[in-house]
């Protein structure tokens, strides 16, 4: 990549006169050359600059890279030869009407017209563009028979909708259809008001509220300028943390019911509120709404605050230890989650999977120790992956980072923690500046990369959640997998939609 990309630095501002601008055929072959030795797609978006379409390409290893190119009409796909690319480059023909010629499954993203008002590249009349209006994948045979699930759903869950091709109870084929929700989140993060940018970010994924939030202060101090000071790190990592206790034990639960064992589903369902609530003593909100804002945090953590979340965690981690042992010593649980919806690591690589769903299959990724920011940066996170990428992996992801997150937490409020609390503010951000933020929330990597213009005006603000790259995992684990074990695999990923459809 030397020499071609440049090298950036999570959460740290450049010129954009600094980052390459090369023809797209270099930017091309550069990027597909970097996925095939083992590299990975970390934003690739199109963005107009003064009339004109430009490509921005990040990519990583053990470093990060970046490189710019004006935009062709149209353009041989990167996915036939590196699969990674192939959902940007959808979200890319939906956004702006490009099309990626040979593209293996050319698809809509989210159902929304073209920003540029070019012809359909999909070869649909947008009056009929709603999701689930095109032809699914279908698999021929006199036995062969499609199950539709949703997408309206029992209970308080978002809307998706998945087509199974079986034969019997055998799934070959899951689809999974999404963006009905598309709320256009990049279109309100073009220039908001410096009071509503956090509000929008922190709503981009409810249950991602910090890892999104997160992402958005760095870019936004990154452009100012401005530097947190130690104690707001610190409180930020414990938010974090706090955030994906509360999810994994929340996940695990859900688990422990699919698979009918209920005292743990019902233990399990109890800690997460305990947790909820240690957010709530953070800021006043449970999901940690209104804590992170760009230069640090909006609520101190003085002593006697530190003092209950140090009695709560001494007083949680051996019921939390006694249900997680309780739920993985069952010779029941283990016979349903054990080989049941494996994705295998080169499927996983070729998709790109981040987070517990693809350290379950033997890739070790976590942005807290590739790229650390905050207070990671003195916490040493230990490479972690399992190898059978089954149901099991994936919830024993989970087991060793609830009791890792604990760890991380009773570590940093060992000491006196000072910061002082930030005011919503005006800020200017610096002009002609590129931005781009990695944070390993609890699904996974989350990306924020944002561009200015001359003015320092917001440009491009593109948005990326680990479910993003991780729907794909969930489709290939039912391959050859009894369509009745789809809710357990739907769980042990439990990907987000409103992440996916932004």
């Amino acid at each position: 990549m030397k020499n071609a990309f440049i090298e950036i630095k999570n959460g740290a501002a450049i010129p954009r006169d600094e980052i390459p601008h090369l023809p797209f055929n270099r930017v091309r072959d550069l990027a597909v050359s970097h996925v095939k030795n083992g590299g990975k797609v970390v934003q690739f978006f199109g963005y107009e600059d003064q009339g004109t379409m430009k490509f921005m390409t990040v990519l990583r290893d053990d470093k990060l890279w970046a490189a710019g190119c004006d935009a062709p009409d149209s353009y041989p796909s990167m996915s036939c030869e590196a699969e990674p690319f192939h959902l940007f480059e959808r979200e890319i023909a939906e956004q702006f009407g490009i099309r990626p010629e040979g593209h293996p499954w050319l698809k809509m993203v989210r159902y929304q017209p073209n920003e540029r008002d070019l012809p359909d590249v999909f070869g649909n009349d947008y009056s009929e563009d709603i999701p689930g209006n095109y032809p699914y994948y279908q698999v021929q045979g006199d036995d062969i028979h499609e199950v539709a699930v949703g997408p309206v759903h029992a209970g308080v869950i978002e809307p998706g909708h998945f087509r199974f091709n079986c034969i019997g109870e055998r799934v070959l084929h899951l689809e999974i259809q999404l963006g009905y929700q598309h709320r256009g989140v990049e279109a309100l993060l073009k220039n908001p008001a410096p009071k509503r940018l956090p509000i929008i970010c922190e709503n981009i994924a409810g249950d991602t509220t910090i890892g999104h939030g997160l992402c958005m202060a760095q870019a936004v101090e990154a452009l100012t300028g401005v530097t947190p000071d130690k104690g707001a790190k610190v409180i930020r990592v414990i938010a974090l943390e706090l955030e994906r206790l509360a999810n994994h034990i929340g996940d695990l639960g859900a688990l422990s019911g699919d698979v009918a064992f209920l005292p743990p589903a019902n233990y399990f369902g109890r800690l997460r509120g305990d947790f909820l609530n240690l957010s709530l003593l953070l800021c006043g909100n449970r999901f940690g709404k209104g804590l992170v804002r760009p230069g640090g945090v909006s609520f101190a953590l003085d002593d006697e605050m530190r003092k209950i979340l140090t009695d709560r965690l001494a007083e949680l981690r051996p019921q939390v230890e006694h249900v997680l042992e309780l739920l993985f010593s069952a010779s029941t649980v283990r016979a349903r989650f054990e080989h049941c919806g494996a994705v295998s690591r080169e499927d996983a690589d070729h998709l790109g999977l981040v987070g517990p769903a693809g350290r379950g299959c033997g890739l070790p990724y976590d942005v807290r120790r590739v790229f650390p920011t905050e207070a990671y940066t003195d916490i040493g996170i230990p490479e972690n992956s399992k190898t059978t990428g089954d149901v099991d992996a994936r919830a024993k992801m989970r087991y060793d980072e609830v009791i890792q997150s604990m760890e991380i937490i009773q570590s940093l409020i060992t000491r006196p923690i000072e910061t002082k609390p930030v005011m919503p503010g005006n800020y200017r951000l610096a002009p002609s500046s590129f931005v781009v933020t990695l944070n390993e929330a609890w699904r996974g990597e989350v990306s924020h990369c944002l561009l200015t213009d001359d003015a320092g005006q917001i440009q491009r603000y593109k948005v990326k959640d680990p479910s993003f790259h991780n729907w794909n995992g969930l489709a290939m684990a039912l391959r050859d997998t009894g369509i009745s074990d789809f809710p357990l695999n739907n769980k042990s990923f439990n990907l987000s939609y409103c992440g996916f459809d932004l």
